[in-house]
């Protein structure tokens, strides 16, 4: 760029034109500061007025880009995997009271909203589900409604039982639409078995706040023996 060059300091050595000036010198130290080893020289910053200085005012003038959060692509109907995080991953579900309430709410809610559940496991900081999108629609865009439903209503009723008014609970959730059978088998095993993972139990049936269990009982042994 005309406006700063970077060069070594045997290429400052042997160049006539070479004339730091202090502020050159002012971030040279600050490089050194910051453990930088290496000899670097500042050769020189755009003189007030000039064309480069005006030109880098102009570029000062326009924010930064920064890019926005993934958005959720929603637009087709099928299976997807969920999973959503407390904020700074708080363990506000911590205990066996706050777990079921938890998981009654999302059995509750996918159930209302017309989502068929196939997976699902719920911690004091998180959760997993697989689900199939509502039969009757050509997308999945209900799931944006009814996860704010969902944390919303626990979120209320967390906050009131640890008296924190206003206090931020969830965090946001991430989906993943699965459309490969291997990809499918491997999520229902992985939210299955997420409480062993966690080394909160031995066998992943033994976690009361998960579809292990439930899923023995009604699945076929075919399909256990498979996921």
């Amino acid at each position: 760029m005309p406006s700063l060059f970077i060069q070594s300091a045997a290429g400052a050595a042997h160049s006539k034109s070479y004339r730091p000036c202090r502020a050159a010198l002012v971030l040279r130290a600050s490089v050194l500061e910051c453990g930088v080893t290496a000899p670097l020289s500042i050769g020189y910053f755009p003189l007030a007025g000039s064309p480069a200085a005006r030109q880098a005012r102009r570029m000062a003038e326009f924010p930064m880009p920064w890019p926005h959060a993934p958005t959720h692509q929603l637009t087709e109907a099928g299976v997807y995997f969920v999973t959503a995080g407390t904020y700074r991953k708080a363990h506000h579900f911590r205990g066996s009271h706050r777990l079921a309430v938890l998981q009654r709410g999302l059995l509750k809610l996918t159930a209302a909203y017309g989502w068929q559940l196939e997976a699902w496991a719920v911690f004091s900081n998180h959760y997993h589900f697989v689900a199939h999108s509502p039969s009757n629609s050509e997308s999945a865009a209900s799931l944006v409604q009814m996860l704010g439903e969902l944390h919303a209503k626990s979120a209320a009723w967390i906050n009131r039982l640890d008296h924190a008014p206003g206090r931020q609970v969830w965090h946001n959730y991430w989906e993943t639409r699965l459309t490969f059978e291997r990809s499918y088998l491997a999520r229902l095993n992985y939210v299955h078995q997420n409480p062993v993972k966690h080394g909160l139990v031995p066998v992943a049936s033994q976690y009361p706040w998960c579809s292990a269990a439930w899923f023995e009982r009604t699945a076929s042994p075919a399909q256990v023996k498979s996921i």
